[in-house]
């Protein structure tokens, strides 16, 4: 079961970190099965209850996961170990269409508002003791929240929209409290959430967005946040509609004590228009980031809410790193009021990308789905042999397993830099892959 590794320790902060210790090294793989706490006991020759103390501690860290009378095993993307272990390595020759990047060529050049940035540094130089937000993109980014229906609350930055929502989390959760997420959904969010020691519980989406019915069922079984996002859904580019928006208020109005985060890291790459949730519950969040359409290295978002909750994550931020830096914030401030920097001609590669690529797979009969973002999510039968076939055809996809909780097989195809050359010979090899058309009757 474990190989060469022997778990040591006699009490339950020993044993968790004799586990942690072996999974940050690789000695533990992701994904491996531990010993049964009873028999684990017996070897130890420790109470099974210090076991369980010890396994409990490591779910809480986020290193591994139990699964009822499947056991605890070290979970797929453990916090305490480096992401290499379970990053899909593209084998040379393969076209990479699995790894959720912007086109670099969409992206702007970032060299003039960082110049710009950095000589009013020199001339009004950021110290202990400033303001956290940059006045002027407190400014614009109230403006344009304004204009996309967001309610009127406090801004804050954050460095991305993982780390906004995190903060969110962390400032009114605790270990054991269960947050709705979508399924399929953001890998590295399901992640993060038992990363803190909270829980998840899945909420099913189709094209428009979480389905009411599944958000209603997660609130009413306990949980107390509910995160959504509002375009650009990834895996499956799923965008909340106006009718969709409606139905999701009904539902969270009579639950107004959920915390609610929408993210909208679509934002600058999506044509379709946001329709916020925000503001039906007591404490809400609504996060913005610019990696999408400017750079995944431009590490900022944009995060406002109610009072309560940007002043946790404000304070909080504070005891920190004390805030982002200020000559990003100024240099992305210089890229939103640069009226030659239209994003819009980026929203429409990426919708043009998508289209061909959809209508491809449904000439060959493939349901596939993708109504905004960078990305199309394909049902499939089979996770495994789809991406093993399509890899011997050159196509590196990523498996949907990264993305699902409990929602049925998939694989995801980033089309951001996919030209209209390569949609046909990509249709191809995913018709092939999965198999005669008879056999695709799946949802």
């Amino acid at each position: 079961m474990l190989g060469e590794y022997r778990i040591e320790g006699r009490r339950a902060a020993d044993i968790a970190a004799s586990v942690e210790r072996a999974v940050g090294s690789g000695e533990l793989e992701p994904g491996q099965l531990l010993p049964p706490m009873r028999e684990l006991a017996v070897e130890l020759g420790v109470n099974p209850n210090t076991v369980a103390s010890a396994y409990r501690i490591l779910r809480e860290r986020g290193v591994i996961e139990t699964s009822g009378r499947r056991g605890s095993r070290v979970r797929s993307k453990p916090a305490t170990t480096g992401r290499e272990y379970a990053r899909m390595d593209v084998p040379e020759g393969a076209r990479d269409v699995a790894n959720g990047n912007p086109d670099p060529a969409l992206l702007p050049s970032l060299a003039r508002a960082f110049a710009a940035a950095a000589e009013r540094n020199d001339r009004e130089p950021v110290l202990y003791g400033d303001a956290l937000v940059e006045p002027d993109l407190a400014r614009i980014a109230r403006a344009a929240l304004d204009a996309d229906g967001v309610p009127d609350g406090p801004l804050t930055v954050a460095s991305g929209s993982l780390d906004a929502i995190e903060r969110v989390l962390a400032a009114h959760l605790k270990p054991g409290d269960t947050v709705a997420v979508e399924d399929p959904g953001w890998g590295s969010l399901l992640d993060l959430v038992p990363a803190l020691g909270l829980r998840t519980v899945p909420v099913g989406l189709d094209d428009d967005g979480p389905r009411p019915d599944d958000v209603r069922r997660a609130l009413e079984s306990g949980a107390r946040a509910l995160i959504v996002t509002d375009r650009a859904q990834n895996p499956t580019g799923a965008a909340v509609t106006a009718t969709r928006a409606r139905a999701l208020r009904a539902v969270l109005r009579e639950h107004p004590e959920t915390l609610l985060i929408e993210d909208d890291h679509g934002h600058g790459i999506v044509g379709l228009p946001v329709h916020p949730l925000a503001g039906i519950t007591r404490h809400w969040a609504f996060v913005r980031s610019v990696a999408k359409a400017y750079g995944p290295d431009l590490r900022l978002a944009v995060l406002t809410g109610d009072p309560t909750t940007v002043d946790r994550v404000t304070g909080r931020h504070r005891l920190g790193p004390g805030w982002v830096s200020r000559i990003i914030q100024r240099a992305v401030v210089r890229l939103w009021a640069d009226e030659a920097l239209d994003t819009r001609a980026a929203a429409s590669a990426y919708g043009r990308r998508r289209d061909l690529l959809i209508d491809a797979l449904a000439q060959r009969g493939i349901e596939a789905h993708g109504r905004s973002g960078l990305n199309v999510w394909i049902p499939v039968p089979d996770e495994t042999a789809a991406v093993s076939r399509l890899l011997h055809a050159g196509w590196a996809v990523a498996p949907g397993a990264r993305f699902r909780l409990t929602s049925p097989p998939g694989i995801r195809i980033t089309i951001a830099t996919l030209t209209p050359e390569e949609t046909t010979p990509l249709a191809e090899a995913t018709a092939s892959a999965l198999g005669p058309a008879p056999n695709r009757t799946y949802v």
